[in-house]
């Protein structure tokens, strides 16, 4: 199942929604992170105006998404004038999964207007990331990715910063989903650390938007850097800085995550 087809099978029955996760987007025993975020906002979306783009979207993962049939349930929590909240959570029955809280907010007058400029890739041939099935999470098959940046995952490495090349094997236009997709790709630094493969999760994660609107970038050739800030008692802090196609600013993240090693 294509992204695009995930996303278009979130359909709505009553005061909840439901949504397919197949086994091709599974990462480990859970669904990937950037597609559990997505079918989330794909629900939110429905609660706030179109034209309202998302500022923020705060996720904790709490248990599993297993492929098969998950529900979404949402509720806006506060709408003001030019900011709404609303919380999400992917359930099955009565159990939590994954909990969100998006902000969306309207443009108003400012006197500040910058963004951050993109930094020039200065380094060796970037090394294609080739998906192997059984080696790789089933979820990157649906990317094109090349290694500019860092060290392989499990591969003993020292380096603290990473930076990857991406493209998303699909069709359309991209959207504020895409952009959770393609910000939450790059594994943990600290897998790279180890010489095995080591399991690793993540807790809770933040992103920032930056843009309005994301139909003229394209699916291809997006840049992420990444940066591992701290790592203790198995314990990993990660930010991301999102690039478009062509250097334009998109989105900021920070992430918690576990490695058991």
């Amino acid at each position: 199942m294509r992204f695009s087809e995930a996303m278009q099978g979130v359909t709505r029955h009553g005061d909840s929604w439901q949504a397919t996760v197949t086994d091709d987007w599974l990462q480990g025993r859970s669904a990937f992170g950037g597609l559990q975020a997505a079918l989330a906002l794909r629900a939110m979306r429905e609660l706030v105006p179109p034209d309202m783009p998302l500022r923020s979207l705060q996720t904790t993962f709490i248990a599993p998404v297993a492929a098969g049939s998950v529900t979404i349930r949402a509720q806006c929590l506060r709408k003001g004038r030019s900011v709404i909240q609303i919380e999400a959570s992917l359930c099955d029955g009565e159990q939590t999964l994954c909990r969100l809280l998006g902000v969306f907010g309207s443009a108003r007058p400012s006197v500040l207007d910058f963004q951050p400029e993109q930094p020039p890739f200065r380094g060796a041939t970037s090394k294609e990331l080739r998906y192997v099935e059984g080696q790789m999470p089933a979820f990157t098959q649906h990317f094109r990715a090349r290694w500019l940046r860092g060290d392989l995952p499990f591969s003993g490495g020292h380096q603290r910063d990473s930076a990857l090349q991406l493209s998303l094997r699909d069709d359309g236009q991209p959207d504020e989903t895409h952009v959770l997709a393609f910000a939450d790709f790059i594994p943990p630094i600290a897998l790279s650390m180890f010489d095995a493969p080591t399991p690793g999760s993540s807790l809770t994660w933040m992103i920032e938007l930056l843009r309005d609107r994301y139909d003229d970038l394209g699916m291809d050739d997006w840049r992420v850097d990444a940066e591992l800030i701290a790592a203790r008692d198995g314990y990993t802090n990660q930010s991301v800085m999102l690039w478009g196609p062509h250097g334009e600013p998109v989105a900021l993240s920070r992430q918690s995550m576990v490695v058991f090693g």
